[in-house]
């Protein structure tokens, strides 16, 4: 990861040292589960736990001859044992059941670390959405104005989007992050599956039921559909702030901080910077969801086809999700919504009341809707910039009077409006927040 976007603590997990010490950590699993089945002698595993060491210098030079990265390491352990010990490490299993298992270790540690932080963006989402749940927003579809609606509403709407990937990956966490030590091509020649359950047990992990001497890219391929899922809530959102901050919008407005400058040369710039930074490194977190689909394909029992894309694309990709999930928290919690230039968007002009009156007059009158529908619509195309409620009720009235039809539209204060249009908010959030609890 270059250090722009670091996340020294994801970065950690994925560094040569602590994938070795991973590894070592799994070869432990099975010595404990084989000395506890009598397959080798007592004490076996304490010894090479207390003797072995990491020397990451010398499992490079030993590679240098043998290429291959697993036997570099299990030679360097075993050279500085003596020969009755070493002989019982890396006992029966193959080199997947010690990198697959040690991956997914690794993939864990890394969700353990983005876990609190994704809450964190949740926390920040829902605060700002009961900060501004009855401040009244004009809604917008096609990109033009629509309807008025809670302006909190608009952010619960993310908060329930971001909540959905944190329960799906929950559910991948707990559930497709297995081990295995099942041998050559999974066939259980040395090792048996009781030995393997008891390995797993001791790691804390579930189980690979069918392995095929490397446990299913599916599984892998699932956790990215969840995280690159995850990435389009952040591009989504972070899309709707950069629409709001623009100038002739002016709804929202990153935080500045004192001595920032949004531009080298426009010194009245300030600029949507994190949400533009969000949006495009979204992108490459998606972009890696379809390297561990390619992933998924692979000759017979096994090949190494992903082995190379996957020691590039996952240490990437759970650093940028963590980056990002952190910048997007802030952005939310330093963000200044403009709330008076919220609102007067919303009493600049009065025409979304077209829909409302529509439903007045169907249950006020027997003509068909779509009679009543041309009449609303002249109204609202005669008045295209009614600054006042009356000026579009009335000339609907007058539309109406000429095709003799006689009705009483209720009068539009601000008053009538915020109840017309906010009047199901809070039930809204209180359904969204039995549906997606606060996570701890």
């Amino acid at each position: 990861m270059i250090p722009r976007y670091e996340k020294k603590e994801i970065s950690a997990i994925w560094t040569d040292e602590n994938k070795f010490n991973t590894y070592l950590k799994v070869e432990l699993a099975i010595l404990n589960s084989l000395e506890k089945a009598k397959r080798i002698p007592d004490g076996i595993c304490e010894k090479i736990a207390t003797q072995a060491t990491i020397d990451v210098a010398r499992i490079e030079e030993i590679e240098k001859t043998v290429k291959h990265d697993v036997i570099a390491f299990t030679t360097s352990i075993t050279e500085k044992l003596a020969p009755a010990i070493g002989k019982y490490f890396h006992f029966g299993v193959t080199s997947s059941d010690i990198i697959d298992t040690s991956t997914n270790l690794q993939i864990k540690a890394s969700l353990d670390v983005i876990f609190p932080i994704f809450a964190r963006t949740l926390h920040a989402l829902y605060k700002r959405a009961v900060e501004l749940q009855n401040v009244i927003t004009i809604g917008r579809s096609h990109g033009m104005y629509g309807e008025p609606m809670s302006f909190g509403q608009k952010l619960l709407g993310h908060y329930s989007e971001f909540s959905r990937r944190y329960r799906d990956l929950k559910k991948v966490y707990e559930e497709e992050l297995t081990s295995q030590f099942s041998g050559a091509v999974g066939n259980y020649t040395i090792v048996s599956p009781a030995l393997e359950e008891g390995a797993c047990a001791w790691l804390g992990s579930i189980t690979e039921v069918v392995s095929t001497q490397i446990i299913p890219r599916d599984r892998i391929a699932k956790i990215l559909s969840c995280t690159s899922l995850l990435a389009a809530a952040i591009e989504r959102l972070c899309v709707e702030l950069r629409h709001l901050h623009r100038s002739e919008v002016h709804e929202f407005e990153e935080g500045f901080s004192k001595g920032q400058k949004g531009s080298s040369i426009m010194p009245h710039k300030k600029n949507p910077i994190s949400a533009e930074n969000l949006t495009g490194l979204a992108r490459v977190l998606q972009s890696h969801y379809q390297i561990a689909l390619d992933n998924v394909v692979l000759w017979h029992e096994r090949d190494i086809s992903h082995s190379s894309a996957e020691r590039l694309y996952l240490p990437d990709h759970f650093g940028l999700l963590a980056y990002a999930l952190e910048r997007l928290a802030q952005t939310i919690e330093s963000g200044n919504f403009l709330i008076e230039e919220i609102e007067n968007r919303v009493w600049s002009q009065y025409n979304y009341l077209s829909s409302y009156y529509l439903h007045q007059l169907i249950e006020q009158t027997d003509y068909k809707r779509e009679e009543l529908y041309y009449f609303v619509q002249e109204a609202a195309f005669h008045t295209k910039m009614a600054d006042r409620p009356e000026a579009f009720t009335q000339a609907l009235e007058e539309i109406l009077r000429k095709n003799n039809i006689q009705v009483t539209l209720l009068p539009s204060t601000r008053e009538e409006i915020r109840r017309i249009y906010l009047g199901h908010t809070a039930h809204i959030f209180a359904r969204t927040l039995r549906t997606f609890p606060l996570p701890s």
